[in-house]
């Protein structure tokens, strides 16, 4: 039985959320298939890594008394060798590891990360699961490092001729050194703008700024949670609308689906709160699926959103979210996210893809993935230390 590692939590605003994704529908559904050793790594929020089977079951993060009953846990260690396996030897690979008197180590044979925001979805955990050598799910390091940067995810794709919203963007440093000229370059954008900040996800710390009494403040939210903030022109007569995709070469998309907010800002509460506690992660009970936008925009948006999946290069799975000027009939990218809160099952399962095809289906793609980047060579054979002067070692 293969075993999996499903890493969730970090040190991120979206910490909360990814324990959500992590169980639903990952975990739950790794368990019910029958087919995996399922083992949960939970990061907490001072980055300590802890793993018991306990953690398989949500309910041992909503416990009144869950941080007494985190801190009695063993810590887990990750190694970066073979580890223990019953098959042929392999380079690479990793490892759980519970040190002690009486150690205990478990061999990973593939990584489901569900970790959004910071230290996770910003693609620093697929490093770490590069270098380890070990099939992981979803977009690779460089794909989730463009994705999580809004500023840089706008550079790209310009440059590719894709349809974006007017906007500037600045540093932290750059406000605090001169926030007056910060704010001249802001003035050439139409009311409304949004304020965002540039590595986060869950609308947290979005301010919608309707007239300039509400700017400064909008700005110092911004800067209090991130160190680069992006400020974008507000589309007219707007429908916002996100399409769910899958898939490596050849990509899949789910439904194109419309979120009916209650708020001029589809933020936190909006996605995760009010649909009670039946949400489950992304809240599907205010949402239109397929989205009533016709036809043609639909077709727009899923062929724009395939091709900035591709430019991107992402893989496994992402969600691109859209701007549309109802009136105008003209088609913006927001943004893309590269681990969608609990998959965005609620879509794929309107599109015809349960949660066992969408689970399963993503770690297959995983494993051959992983397969593939084995035939090429990382390495290079060279004379280039013979030649290098200096002393000699005494023998």
């Amino acid at each position: 039985m293969k075993s999996v590692a499903v890493i969730f939590g970090g040190r991120s605003v979206e910490h909360d959320v990814s324990i959500i994704t992590a169980h639903t529908p990952v975990i739950d559904t790794l368990i019910a298939s029958g087919e995996f050793d399922v083992w949960p790594v939970y990061i907490a929020k001072d980055g300590l890594w802890y793993s018991t089977k306990k953690m398989n079951s949500i309910a041992f993060f909503t416990q009144p008394d869950f941080e007494a009953r985190l801190a009695r846990e063993k810590k887990v260690q990750i190694s970066f060798d073979n580890g223990p396996s019953t098959g042929p030897a392999t380079t690479g690979g990793l490892s759980l590891v519970w040190p002690g008197v009486f150690p205990k180590s478990v061999r990973v044979d593939v990584v489901f990360p569900t970790m959004h925001g910071t230290f996770g979805e910003d693609g620093s955990l697929m490093g770490l699961l590069r270098m380890a050598g070990v099939p992981f799910v979803g977009c690779d390091m460089t794909a989730s490092a463009v994705a999580m940067d809004k500023v840089l995810t706008k550079q790209v794709l310009a440059q590719e001729g894709i349809p974006l919203a007017p906007s500037v963007w600045f540093t932290k440093q750059e406000w605090l050194d001169d926030s007056a000229a910060v704010r001249n370059r802001i003035s050439k954008l139409k009311m409304p703008l949004f304020v965002k900040p540039a590595h986060l996800g869950s609308s947290i710390g979005i301010t919608k700024v309707k007239e300039q009494s509400g700017l400064q403040n909008a700005l110092e939210v911004a800067v209090h949670y991130d160190d680069k903030v992006l400020v974008e022109e507000g589309v007219r007569n707007l429908i916002e609308v996100t399409l769910p995709i899958m898939g490596d070469d050849a990509p899949r998309t789910a439904l194109v689906e419309r979120p009916l907010n209650k708020t001029e800002l589809f933020d936190f509460d909006s996605k995760y709160m009010s649909g009670g506690k039946k949400g489950g992660g992304a809240n599907s009970a205010y949402s239109v699926i397929p989205a009533d936008i016709g036809e043609k925009l639909t077709a727009q948006i899923i062929e724009l959103g395939k091709k900035v999946y591709g430019i991107l290069g992402c893989s496994g799975i992402a969600r691109v979210d859209f701007l549309i000027d109802s009136v105008a009939k003209k088609v913006y990218v927001i943004e893309v996210n590269t681990m969608p809160g609990s998959l965005y099952h609620h879509n794929w399962k309107k599109a015809g893809v349960s949660n066992m095809e969408l689970v399963l289906g993503l770690i297959t793609m995983a494993e051959k993935r992983f397969k593939t980047q084995e035939s090429t060579n990382y390495t290079f054979r060279s004379e280039i230390l013979k030649k290098v002067g200096g002393p000699k070692l005494p023998r």
